[in-house]
């Protein structure tokens, strides 16, 4: 039985990380919300909501027994070895504690060994890669532990003003540097804005199983930044196309079985529209 409380607790495991930071200041005004940081000393150390924590040398276990979540977030880094023995914990503090539901952010890496479809929820992984494995690895810990407690969330490239891709961009444009790009690649991709909408949906809704929290069509990659470039003025950086064969190949995950309602719902051009109109605001200040 789910245990009630007036304000869930949430745990997010990498609050300093691009997603894991626009999730805490998502989810603040409505939850009890702690954070852990790693190497970013000065920004987080004086902040009580922080906890320093580093997989490879600080024990999960006592973290969680001192924090007591409701909800865990996972969208920590770190050594893949010393992540999936703090995954280990993180299950066995959820065997313990039922009422704890536990999200891990993956990514569409769990398909990376897979190159003529998209791919879909329930699609068997298979990876070539050991970030892929890894995340692999991680699902199926979840899954096959503590199903009723665990979600999947699956992530394609996560955009936005801030992420680290257009933030690339945008310096490749002011210096006229290369800017690499994948014109045989296929690709779904999302904004950070959306990503934590979806996120607190799915915990406002206590919904479990494997999500795509991606776009519901797809694009090549190179389409997707030269668009995002034109949009965000006249100046172009040198794109640099990078071919790893002559055939087309995705890199999509594409939502099916679970599908969110429209309203948490987003395309490839919203995602063009977002990264460029705030970049003509941003401009504008």
């Amino acid at each position: 039985m789910r245990k009630k409380l007036e304000k869930q607790r949430i745990l997010i495991l990498g609050g300093s990380g691009f997603v894991g930071n626009a999730l805490y200041k998502e989810l603040l005004s409505y939850f009890e919300v702690h954070c852990t940081y790693c190497q970013q000393h000065g920004a987080f150390s004086e902040n009580q909501i922080f906890n320093k924590f580093c997989v490879e040398e600080d024990s999960m276990f006592l973290l969680l027994n001192e924090i007591q979540p409701t909800i865990i977030i996972s969208a920590i880094s770190g050594d893949f070895k010393c992540q999936l023995e703090a995954h280990q914990q993180i299950v066995n503090y959820a065997l313990i504690n039922d009422y704890c539901m536990v999200l891990y952010l993956s990514s569409s890496e769990v398909f990376d060994g897979k190159f003529r479809h998209p791919s879909y929820e329930n699609d068997l992984t298979l990876s070539e890669t050991a970030l892929g494995k890894f995340k692999i690895s991680v699902e199926k810990l979840l899954l096959e532990t503590i199903p009723q407690q665990a979600t999947i969330l699956r992530l394609p490239m996560v955009l936005g003003i801030n992420s680290p891709e257009i933030i690339h961009l945008r310096q490749c444009i002011r210096h006229n540097a290369n800017f690499e790009v994948f014109p045989n690649m296929i690709i779904t991709a999302t904004t950070i804005n959306k990503v934590c909408q979806q996120i607190h949906y799915i915990i406002n809704q206590s919904l479990r199983g494997i999500f795509h929290l991606a776009s519901n069509d797809m694009v090549h990659h190179e389409d997707l930044f030269r668009e995002i470039t034109s949009k965000m003025g006249d100046k172009m950086p040198i794109f640099k196309s990078v071919f790893s064969s002559n055939e087309e190949k995705y890199n999509a995950i594409l939502p099916k079985e679970n599908k969110l309602p429209n309203s948490q719902q987003i395309t490839v051009s919203q995602v063009i529209e977002e990264c460029s109109l705030n970049e003509e605001i941003m401009s504008i200040k």
